[in-house]
């Protein structure tokens, strides 16, 4: 298993600590750097800036929105990217959810898995360069001849030619059609919240999807990329649980306050996971203002099945634990350079 270093995407001000963070990963072994994106900073150009000082760790978006670029442009950044780094990028990317692609995008959220498809054609059709980039799906017609076209649209294919035909397309699924869709046609999986104790829940999922008829990947070749917070503690006490404590906020944050109450998908992975009323009353409370009462609802064993957080030995056992669920790379969040060199040193 791989680890992975997940820079996220910026808060209200830019991050002052990532020169560390990737110097420490690339010193240290990690195989990748992962951005982000919501409604702020871009997943694709902190990696050209950090691409340049490094020379070893692939450059990993977790997640381009789709919504936010047209399939062609999102193949022009990664195509450009790849070119620049030497053969380094990992493309992941997601439909978001309404609110985002609608509210901030201003583009139509429905049929995402219909999106999803034509999307990751076209990016093939453009990394290939076989011929003509066309498509003949109703979300991104190409030549477009819709609603105030002037007729004059012309297929083309890209002017450079792509360092790489198969730079790895990763999706970022939670729900059961979306997961097996991402086994069918994309290279890797990036799961929101994958743990020990629901990887189960995800395995027939994935299967159907890999027994598709022209599926891409087997479950030998397929990536599984898990995000979790590692945290090595003093202790399995006192230490361990305030980290805990700690995380409970974020925990509640995406079971409650994550999306509308008609629509939120991480409430929903909840609820799969066998949370169900304990979300309800958490996305009760979250959007009704009371987040210290949501959080305090959070148990500790929902935050020790997401994430790894323990003294050295526990953490090594929880490790292989999750490698043993099919988890190929880990991708951890860091808050100093001396932190990933311990993690690396640990696991090496």
């Amino acid at each position: 298993m791989k680890l992975g270093l997940q820079l996220g995407y910026w808060g209200a001000s830019m991050p002052t600590n990532h020169a560390e963070l990737v110097a420490a990963a690339e010193e240290s072994g990690f195989d990748a750097i992962f951005t982000a994106e919501a409604w702020g900073s871009d997943a694709f150009t902190p990696l050209a800036w950090w691409g340049r000082e490094t020379s070893k760790v692939r450059l990993g978006t977790s997640i381009v929105q789709m919504s936010g670029r047209t399939p062609t442009s999102i193949a022009m950044h990664a195509l450009t990217l790849d070119h620049l780094s030497g053969g380094r990028v990992v493309l992941g990317m997601g439909v978001s959810g309404p609110q985002v692609v609608e509210g901030w995008y201003g583009q139509p959220f429905s049929k995402p898995l219909a999106r999803t498809r034509e999307v990751v054609d076209i990016i093939r059709q453009v990394l290939a360069r076989e011929g003509a980039v066309t498509n003949d799906g109703p979300h991104y017609p190409l030549p477009f001849n819709g609603p105030g076209s002037v007729g004059l649209g012309k297929p083309l294919k890209p002017i450079v030619h792509p360092l790489r035909a198969d730079i790895p397309i990763w999706l970022g699924a939670e729900g059961p059609k979306n997961v097996a869709q991402t086994a069918e046609i994309a290279d890797g999986w990036i799961p929101i919240f994958y743990t020990p104790k629901s990887a189960g829940m995800y395995q027939p999922w994935l299967d159907e999807g890999f027994a598709r008829e022209g599926a891409r990947r087997s479950r030998e070749t397929f990536e599984i990329a898990a995000t979790c917070h590692l945290e090595i503690t003093a202790d399995n006490g006192p230490a361990r649980q305030a980290v805990i404590d700690g995380m409970k906020p974020v925990v509640a944050l995406y079971m409650g306050g994550m999306g509308a109450k008609e629509q939120n998908f991480h409430h929903a992975v909840f609820t799969r996971m066998g949370y169900g009323d304990l979300a309800d009353e958490v996305q009760r409370l979250f959007l009704s203002g009371q987040k210290a009462e949501a959080t305090a609802l959070i148990p500790d064993e929902l935050v020790n099945d997401m994430h790894i957080i323990g003294d050295e030995g526990y953490v090594k056992e929880r490790v292989a634990e999750w490698e043993s669920t099919g988890v190929t790379t880990l991708l951890l969040s860091a808050r100093s350079g001396d932190e990933i060199r311990k993690v690396a040193e640990l696991l090496a």
